[in-house]
């Protein structure tokens, strides 16, 4: 080694003993954070839970479940609220109104604009079909039910635009897949508050049948709507991601049902009592006023199909573009690749800064039999990410015997306040399924401003993948606007790259190493490398591994 390289490799390795130790992302801690509590403690199960807060009085939230009893046999939709931003919970463990004897639960659940509450459910035998109820008391009393569609159907995904911009402000939308060939996607909404629906429309017409729908609205109610492709047969696993979207209230649609690939998880998990699992999609934008107004996000729960593992991970997709292209696919949960652990039933939502926060099941800190609760919170639109057990026990899942094989439920869910995060999952630590929740205040997560929800600081936030085979995406904050140089160097000092040389504003960023339209990925061979951020005074290094 030359004097000048070892004399540069001393610069490095001195300037990152002098910073915090970079942990590798397989020995992250996550944070255990609040105290959990079950909202309405009751004698039957509460599965498939739902939250939705009113967008009238952030201390209005509503939760929904499937409510299940065999003896007497009994299945109906739970129906909780709070008043008081969750100091107390009240409500009913059936909706009240008629015909009670034949609900058939797979609830959907919002509250409009002018503070109604509106849930849509299944019916049974000889009400086979979909039915809405409407509440004025914050769920203590319901109307008689409204026929939405009497065909055979998947639940419906609701959504409701309060948007007083908007011009279909005060709409409340309903999707679902019909079990009829060739499967398609349906859609109806109100405009009085489920007092009454529009006729049933089918959205497209694929070759492969639908399973899943979720809808979202944009910032200016646009109506987004996803969906997964499945195989054939049972287990009728997801092979796609289907999307649709609408600017004229769902009068048309852009439809396009291959957006991006997936490999879902669908079927039993056999160290968790045979349990059963999908990885459908869930559907979110940004509407706030942030850099990424706008942006739509789509997770699913995927295996065997980069970037996720063998086991079942957490996979994020963005689109700038109002849904016409789409990234790759992001791993979300940032424990070790192939692990062994399990990671299901993920749901999203975007907060008041614009942050990405999923909500999912994770056996990472448990034994495979078992499992936690995990958030995930992303600043910067998925680029990096910070992980929280929010659950304070481990559980372990068991099926609902006489719902068909695995049953426990396929939903778990959050929203958020102007002060929290709350999140909602089933649990069966009580010895029967019930809804539990954590209320998670903002000024709890690491790294959020309440001033405006960036870091107090800036500087690296690290690179992912690390190790990588052909690409890493490095992310940084800037706190100021100024000039920011972002360098790579070999592990003997030689500069290789320099991918940020230029004035930035305040934010978070991410560049992708080795770029594209470069030659320097053929330059690149299997070892350490470093990469220096320099932000005005402030110098920091960061550590990464090419595995070519």
């Amino acid at each position: 080694m030359s004097v000048r390289k070892g004399y540069l490799l001393l610069i490095i390795l001195f300037t990152l003993n002098e910073l915090p130790a970079q942990v590798p992302v397989a020995e992250s801690i996550p944070l255990k954070i609040g105290k959990n509590y079950r909202i309405y403690p009751g004698n039957v199960s509460q599965t498939e839970v739902f939250l939705v807060k009113s967008p009238l009085d952030q201390n209005i939230l509503f939760a929904a479940c499937n409510t299940i009893n065999f003896l007497p046999f009994f299945i109906s939709e739970g129906i909780f609220s709070t008043t008081n931003g969750g100091a107390t919970w009240q409500g009913n463990d059936t909706c009240t109104g008629e015909w009670i004897d034949f609900h058939g639960g797979d609830p959907g659940i919002v509250i409009d604009k002018n503070g109604t509450f509106i849930l849509t459910r299944m019916g049974r035998l000889p009400f086979v079909g979909l039915y809405s109820h409407y509440s004025y008391d914050h769920g203590k009393t319901w109307s008689s039910q409204k026929v939405i569609s009497s065909d055979d159907l998947e639940r419906a995904s609701l959504t409701t635009d309060a948007i007083a911009a908007s011009s279909f402000s005060g709409r409340t939308y309903a999707a679902w897949v019909k079990f009829a060939l060739p499967y398609p996607l349906m859609f109806s909404y109100s405009d009085n508050g489920a007092q009454s629906w529009t006729a049933p429309k089918q959205v497209n017409n694929p070759s492969n049948r639908c399973a899943g729908g979720d809808l979202a609205l944009g910032p200016n109610g646009e109506v987004y709507l996803c969906w997964a492709g499945v195989t054939d047969s049972s287990p009728f696993k997801e092979i796609m991601v289907g999307f649709a979207s609408s600017a004229n209230g769902g009068g048309d649609w852009h439809i396009t049902e291959n957006a991006f690939s997936v490999n879902g998880i669908t079927g039993i998990l056999a160290g968790k009592n045979n349990i059963r699992v999908n990885g459908l999609p869930s559907v979110a934008v940004d509407t706030t006023n942030g850099p990424r107004r706008g942006w739509i996000y789509i997770v699913t729960g995927q295996k065997n199909l980069a970037p996720a593992g063998s086991d079942p991970d957490i996979i994020l997709y963005r689109s700038t573009d109002g849904g016409l292209t789409w990234s790759g696919g992001i791993r979300v949960n940032q424990d070790a690749m192939n692990n062994g652990k399990t990671q299901y039933f993920p749901n999203i939502h975007i907060d008041k800064f614009g942050a990405v926060d999923i909500i999912f099941y994770d056996d990472r800190t448990t034994t495979n039999d078992s499992t936690g609760v995990f958030l995930a919170r992303s600043p910067d639109g998925g680029t990096t990410w910070k992980e929280y057990e929010i659950s304070d026990h481990h559980f372990a899942p068991a099926p609902i015997g006489g719902l068909g094989q695995g049953y426990q439920g396929d939903v778990i869910d959050l929203t958020s306040t102007d002060s929290k995060i709350w999140t909602v999952w089933m649990d069966n630590s009580s010895g029967i399924y019930q809804i539990w929740t954590v209320p998670i205040d903002f000024s709890s997560l690491e790294g959020v401003d309440e001033k405006g929800g960036l870091p107090v600081s800036g500087g690296l936030t690290g690179n992912y993948p690390n190790p990588f085979h052909e690409q890493t995406r490095i992310t940084y904050r800037v706190a100021s606007q100024g000039f920011v140089s972002l360098k790579v160097f070999d592990l003997f000092g030689v500069q290789i790259a320099e991918p940020v040389k230029e004035i930035k504003s305040p934010g978070n960023y991410e560049v992708v190493f080795p770029p594209d339209d470069q030659a320097v990925g053929a330059q690149l061979t299997g070892g350490i490398y470093f990469y220096r951020l320099m932000t005005g005074d402030r110098v920091e290094t960061g550590k990464m591994i090419c595995r070519h």
